[in-house]
């Protein structure tokens, strides 16, 4: 028998209930713990920032340490517990969660709330229905702010959680138990084939860039030099933010320093056009393109330089230089650096005859589209695989949602 045929055998009648999260278990909001509290050994501490990057669903230990003097001012999290991101500039890391198994007390601090579970609810099992589009749903609607987001542990206590079976806890800990096991076999057995593909890929990736590399240098002395302002028309002062909780749901991408941060229902900008991270770490890090090309009917907020060139090579080859050059000498600020329209524009890029510029967009397309499209290529494998293990995931944590209960 399938795991799917099991569920649905185990589920067979059993009534769901929706519940508050604050009443099937306690809420913590956390204080203090800056990251210069650090120390190299000591009390394990979970830091909100590592919960977006570093930690999985769950872990046994803890990347950070702080001094039992520090500890004592924080709040405790005991083995079991669920550590919950209440504030990031992306509301889709606004209610990440990682269930602590040490042995060890931990402790958290600021911007994190700790989830201690009652007797109708596994930590786990929480944590899994944390990633489902319903829960996105219901912490959308009490998101908070526009530069920073936040959901307060408060509003987040009423987030509606579905119990299977809530008038038989030990039944109820049974399903939830059993929902937990599939999803952690779905998990690994998806992590085992995404390594896999993620090696091909950066093994690809080193050949795009070396590739790209000797493609966009040239001789100084034989190449024009113009300034992006000279190439590129600058849109910036169409830009229009709109903080989270007045954004009306859409299918229309809204657009950050890094890509996508939401959808909505109305645009801004209806055609193709180059964007180019103005502020965020990502500018110094590089851990994703600084620019890149979008299409289509989009909303872009103030986090993103805008800019329109005449053809498509054009603006594809700007891309790839960009990406692949050090913007440093052209960024502002330490510990919130950025990339201002004065300084964008006079950045200069080589300036090729068009059908030059033609030739080494052609080959360089090739390229991404073995690495970057999710439309063609490993990108796309793994991205199927990441979906398919999605549909399962809903597809077991998806309950009637009829009653639910609010917390007073």
């Amino acid at each position: 028998m399938s795991n799917l045929s099991f569920m649905e055998k185990l589920l067979d009648g059993i009534e769901v209930e929706w519940k508050a999260l604050g009443k099937v278990g306690e809420l913590i909001r956390g204080n203090g713990l800056p990251k210069s509290d650090f120390t190299e050994t000591g009390i394990p501490a979970i830091h909100y920032g590592q919960i977006y990057t570093y930690y999985g669903l769950s872990t046994t230990s803890t990347k950070s340490f702080v001094s039992p003097e520090t500890a004592e001012k924080l709040k405790k999290v005991n083995k079991g517990d669920v550590v919950i991101t209440n504030t990031s500039e992306n509301l889709e890391d606004v209610g990440k969660a990682v269930v602590y198994l040490g042995e060890r007390q931990a402790v958290t601090g600021g911007h994190a709330t700790i989830f201690k579970p009652g007797k109708l609810i596994l930590g786990k099992y929480f944590a899994y229905f944390t990633q489902t589009d319903e829960f996105g749903s219901e912490k959308r609607k009490y998101a908070k702010g526009a530069k920073v987001i936040d959901v307060s542990a408060t509003d987040m206590a009423k987030i509606q959680i579905p119990i299977p079976c809530p008038k038989n806890p030990k039944k109820s800990l049974e399903i939830q138990a059993e929902i937990v096991r599939i999803l952690d076999t779905f998990t690994e057995l998806t992590t085992e084939l995404t390594t896999e593909l993620t090696t091909e890929l950066n093994a690809r990736k080193k050949q795009y860039h070396y590739y790209r590399d000797l493609l966009l240098r040239f001789e100084e002395e034989e190449m024009e030099l113009k300034t992006l302002g000279e190439l590129a028309e600058n849109l910036d002062s169409m830009r229009k933010p709109v903080t989270s909780g007045l954004r009306e749901a859409g299918e229309i991408p809204y657009y950050g320093a890094s890509g996508i941060v939401d959808y909505v229902k109305d645009y801004i900008f209806d055609g193709d056009f180059l964007l180019v991270s103005e502020d965020g770490a990502n500018l110094l890090a590089r851990s994703t393109p600084i620019a890149f090309s979008v299409s289509g009917k989009s909303w872009v907020n103030n986090h993103a330089h805008i800019l329109k060139f005449n053809t498509y090579a054009e603006r594809r080859y700007v891309e790839y230089y960009l990406n692949s050059i050090d913007l440093t000498p052209y960024i502002s600020g330490a510990a919130q650096p950025k990339l201002n329209q004065k300084n964008l524009n006079s950045i200069k890029i080589p300036n090729p005859s068009p059908e030059e510029k033609i030739r080494i967009v052609a080959i360089l397309d090739k390229f991404d589209a073995l690495t970057s499209s999710i439309t063609q290529g490993l990108p796309r494998e793994i991205e199927l695989r990441q979906k398919q293990y999605e549909y399962y995931r809903n597809l077991l944590l998806s309950f009637p949602k009829q009653d639910t209960e609010v917390v007073a």
